[in-house]
């Protein structure tokens, strides 16, 4: 293991969830969850501890309202959901603990609970030390790729397509990534006017991290997992030239990226 995200000057958050409490309940942790963060966009898988199934899987972008303020407002956007909550935002407030964890208050739906109410929810988020990647000792690479989707949603007329949503990424030697096939369709609202609505189908994941000699399965879970991108096989380019710029589009297997975060250490 290396440092921690601010022992190493970075913008990026690995972190891991200690405990999941919905009030007034006690808490507890039925999971293995980790989060990357890169920029303003976040991976986010939750695996189940006695199934070995996805809890959660998600992916989106994580926007501070003001990042000075105490609590920290943050709004969660889902462009990939297992829950098939797609386009949902939310908005949770983040304060530090004493013992230099978060506490995350917000609300969200209770599954336990007939039909899923929105329920006050409280979280406790913990930052893990970065994993030593492939470039070494104290430096690595951090980045979030999604699917470039535009060419088959951007059309004004009332249509349904099918679209394979993908988002990966890793920081320094922990990788994450997601696969969905997602239905957009655009239905006309009450006056006429065109809305985008998204649903998904059941979501594949992997996870990987790095041994110190090559990239290990640590979770390969879902319909399609064994097509889910993968670093074991690597991916042509990576760090290099438009991988290092956001919003630049990259090429991977014939297909088209959007690089949404990048950095650097």
């Amino acid at each position: 293991m290396t440092g921690t995200a601010a022992e190493l000057g970075s913008t990026c958050a690995y972190t891991t969830r200690v405990s999941l409490r919905f009030l007034p309940d006690p808490p507890s942790e039925t999971t293995d969850t980790i989060v990357l963060s890169v920029g303003e966009y976040y991976l986010d898988l939750r695996m189940d501890k006695k199934s070995g199934a996805i809890d959660w899987g998600m992916a989106g972008t994580n926007v501070a309202e003001n990042p000075n303020e105490t609590p920290l407002k943050i709004s969660f956007t889902r462009e990939l959901d297992s829950l098939n909550e797609i386009g949902m935002v939310d908005v949770a407030r983040f304060s530090p603990l004493p013992n230099g964890d978060d506490l995350e208050e917000g609300e969200m739906p209770h599954p336990d609970l007939p039909g899923s109410p929105m329920t006050a929810f409280e979280e406790v988020w913990r930052n893990l030390p970065f994993r030593e990647g492939p470039e070494g000792s104290k430096t690595g690479i951090s980045w979030i790729l999604e699917s470039d989707d535009e060419g088959l949603t951007k059309t004004e007329q009332e249509a349904e397509v099918s679209v394979t949503k993908l988002f990966f990424g890793r920081i320094w030697g922990t990788y994450l990534a997601f696969q969905q096939v997602q239905t957009h369709s655009r239905q006309k609202d009450a006056n006429g006017v065109l809305t985008l609505k998204r649903t998904g189908s059941e979501v594949s994941a992997r996870r990987e991290e790095w041994n110190g000699a090559g990239w290990e399965e640590k979770y390969i879970v879902g319909p399609v997992a064994s097509s889910v991108p993968s670093m074991k096989s690597g991916f042509e380019g990576e760090g290099k030239g438009s991988w290092r710029v956001p919003g630049e589009k990259v090429l991977i297997d014939g297909r088209s990226f959007i690089v949404r975060a990048f950095e650097e250490i």
